[in-house]
């Protein structure tokens, strides 16, 4: 089996659509998803987010309510943004980073605009996800440090932004991303083309 590293973060609306625009992998591809701290990989590449520049800010937006229309997806910006996505990260990993978990926390957020740093919304997601003591359940040890792991994993294999795709030691970034991804592993993309 051939491993492909997903990197994301529930702040980001491309990683939302990527998400429900997920590519089909081949079926010798298993799939790692790991929920990662956006805001460490823009500190250490020293950038800052899309939505700490005002100008970039309305176009991300604009974006990301246009490619939603375009591929069909729901939309509803959140009321604050950006946010902080800590619980929303810590509840996919205490739930194992199931993809269907992930689903759903994205569509709470980008679908329904809900807030998940907000105690009152997280306790209604976890609910619906069969968490009953959240609190407890994101806060445990083992799920920090499954975050900060996942987070210096993707700085170390060079990770700069999300969502991203990593197979192969080879980064692909950005909710179009996925394309490219299949192609390179379908051997339709040489690894010349993809060092320069």
């Amino acid at each position: 089996m051939r491993a492909v590293d997903w990197y994301f973060d529930f702040i980001s609306p491309y990683a939302y659509l990527q998400c429900e625009c997920f590519p089909e992998l081949p079926p010798d591809v298993r799939l790692n998803i790991n929920p990662v701290l956006f805001g460490a990989l823009l500190e250490k590449s020293g950038t800052l987010g899309p939505a700490e520049i005002p100008h970039k800010r309305t176009f991300t937006y604009r974006q990301g309510l246009w490619l939603a229309e375009r591929h069909g997806v729901p939309m509803k910006l959140p009321a604050r943004h950006p946010f902080n996505p800590l619980p929303a990260l810590r509840l996919a990993i205490a739930l194992g980073a199931e993809m269907a978990a992930v689903r759903k926390i994205f569509a709470f957020i980008w679908a329904e605009g809900r807030d998940t740093s907000d105690p009152a919304e997280l306790k209604i997601l976890a609910r619906s996800l069969g968490v009953d003591d959240v609190d407890s359940r994101i806060s445990t040890e083992p799920v920090k440090s499954q975050l900060k792991s996942n987070t210096d994993k993707a700085l170390a294999a060079g990770v700069w932004g999300v969502p991203a795709f990593v197979a192969n030691g080879e980064c692909f970034w950005g909710f179009d991303a996925g394309a490219m991804l299949l192609d390179y592993l379908c051997c339709i993309l040489h690894l010349k083309c993809l060092s320069i």
